[in-house]
């Protein structure tokens, strides 16, 4: 193939990607008709910007978007927005789909987006191993910051599989990876199976300050009982810098197979064979990714190597798997018939895209692959496909971890075909399965630290012997027919089966959840009802305290949107 030819197909690709969400969204930005904002401090460069999500659910044209050079330019801006009646709106790297920034509707009228990516972006280590700790802005990415870590021996345990996240996004919604730990495994000085919101060791946020009339920057340690609901604020809150907690870098080993059949990896508990749970008990680190109508998933399994296995091919760049961060030629083909209206491929194209990821797997020697932690635990590219997904966080006991997956493979196969039985086809991408422990407060090593509050990886105080959580990801085509009303239905499955002393069920902040047959994030006893009760078990209730603490540290609600002001309500 010519370069040339090459170069053709790349542009033809990445127009497809861009191409879907404005066919499905409508144009990405024209120039509108907002307002400029009044008296803006002019030392913060301020400009018209689109916004627009991970799958284009969420757009707004010509946001007023500022790019603050300190975190007390932060101050300044949010200070100038509680004098004009603005919404003050953190702006990472939009890698994301719930309507935590800007509400689903792309409204962004007397709204100010900060984008932290350009300056706020420092990072320090300010001790080593074997309990180190590194301060790092909330613009930061995690591919620089993980790269940064990499430099100076150390690395995380968990972390979420795209490097094109800032740390202060993923901290907002308690991004997780995917571990606990093996059996026999002791966890390492620094290291955590938590969540990267339970690394926090103390963190500086934009605060009302009453003595002044303003708001103004103040540190929180982990230890003070006014900093777990910052821990994990669902953007009900500004932070600007955190220390985080950190260890030892591990090399790890990630082994991909696709030769084990949904029926055996999700298999009824006690039944033996190549179970997940197996899997999970070797190794301690799996992900499943099924794709709609195939029958065997690809499986990572990955494990702490400090040498190279003999048959693994060394890695020294994150983004191993080509055949997934570029979308091949024949997948962009059959994914742009669906979105002009062929549904009835998804099952070829399902198929399509598990053959091109067992022939990439092979072809391209990523099957067994070593090297230092990011090198493995970084994988999603922004050229991978855009889709929407939902996400759900199960809370069971370690033991239970193969019942909670066989459950839901045997719903989820049955009304896959129930919708496929009337011709229709909700569902284009693939389930996706990680397994990772509970945010457990004592792993920072901070005396009187608490769990974030608001994490969905916070301990049930009720179920302490519910060690570990099963996230589920299913994801689609967002214009895909119906796919709205099969959320719907696989959400109620989510949080009537997994119950009472066997398991329990969270939405994941950044994902879909809140379904009606139309919409997502709409459903109000979802928002005001069935989520907030699932923080609110005793002995230990977290929801109502966290929301009043989030309302004590913004009572105007600069840091706020229509949508949080229904999840996350002031206080009457």
């Amino acid at each position: 193939m010519s370069e040339q030819r090459g170069n053709e197909m790349a542009l033809t690709r990445r127009g497809f990607l861009e191409a879907s969400a404005v066919t499905a969204f409508g144009a990405l930005w024209t120039p509108g008709e907002r307002p400029a904002p009044p008296d803006f401090p002019a030392d913060v460069p301020v400009q018209r910007e689109a916004y627009r999500n991970w799958a284009g659910e969420i757009q707004a044209d010509g946001v007023w978007t500022c790019a603050p050079r300190t975190a007390a330019d932060v101050v300044t801006v949010t200070n100038w927005a509680y004098r004009h009646g603005y919404l003050v709106r953190a702006r990472g790297y939009r890698h994301t789909w719930a309507p935590l920034t800007l509400p689903a509707d792309g409204t962004a009228d007397r709204t100010i987006l900060v984008d932290t990516t350009r300056h706020l972006t420092s990072m320090t280590v300010l001790s080593t191993a074997p309990e180190a700790a590194v301060r790092v802005q909330a613009g930061a990415s995690m591919d620089d910051l993980l790269a940064f870590l990499e430099e100076h021996g150390l690395g995380v345990t968990n972390t979420p599989a795209p490097g094109d996240l800032s740390v202060g996004g993923v901290l907002a919604i308690n991004g997780h990876g995917t571990s606990v730990p093996a059996d026999g495994e002791t966890r390492t000085p620094g290291h955590s199976y938590g969540s990267l919101s339970n690394l926090i060791l103390s963190l500086t946020a934009v605060v009302w300050d009453a003595a002044t009339g303003g708001y103004a920057l103040r540190t929180f340690d982990r230890a003070d009982p006014e900093c777990a609901a910052l821990l994990t604020h669902v953007g009900r809150a500004f932070v600007t810098e955190v220390t985080l907690r950190v260890g030892a870098n591990q090399n790890l080993r990630c082994v991909s197979r696709v030769d084990i059949p949904a029926s055996e990896l999700f298999a009824a508990p006690g039944t033996g064979g190549r179970t997940l749970a197996s899997h999970v008990a070797a190794a301690g680190r799996v992900e499943a990714i099924w794709f709609a109508f195939t029958d065997n998933p690809w499986l990572k399994v990955w494990s702490v190597s400090p040498t190279r296995p003999l048959t693994s091919r060394p890695v020294v760049t994150p983004y191993n798997y080509v055949f997934s961060d570029n979308v091949p030629e024949p997948v962009s083909e059959l994914a742009e018939q669906l979105l002009n209206g062929a549904w009835a491929l998804t099952p070829t194209f399902g198929q399509v895209q598990y053959t091109t990821a067992a022939a990439g797997l092979t072809g391209t020697l990523a099957t067994d692959l070593w090297g230092p932690s990011k090198n493995l635990l970084l994988y999603v590219k922004p050229t991978t496909l855009r889709e929407t997904a939902n996400g759900y966080a199960v809370h069971t006991a370690r033991g239970s971890i193969q019942r909670v997956v066989h459950e839901f493979a045997r719903f989820y196969q049955r009304q896959l075909a129930a919708y496929q039985a009337r011709g229709e086809f909700p569902v284009t991408g693939q389930v996706e399965i990680r397994v990772a422990g509970v945010d457990r407060a004592a792993d920072v090593g901070v005396p009187g630290a608490e769990p974030p509050a608001l994490s969905a990886a916070r301990p049930r105080a009720d179920h302490p012997e519910w060690d570990s959580v099963v996230w589920f990801d299913v994801l689609t085509f967002p214009t895909a027919p119906r796919a709205h009303a099969f959320y719907r239905e696989m959400e109620t499955f989510f949080f009537t089966n997994y119950t009472g002393s066997y398991a329990g069920c969270r939405v994941e902040w950044s994902k879909g959840w809140g379904y009606t047959d139309s919409a997502a994030w709409a459903d109000p006893t979802m928002l005001t009802r069935t989520v907030p009760d699932s923080y609110r078990h005793a002995p230990d209730p977290t929801w109502d305290a966290a929301v009043a603490e989030l309302n004590s540290h913004d009572p105007h609600r600069v840091f706020s949107n229509a949508f949080l002001d229904v999840l996350l309500p002031g206080t009457p």
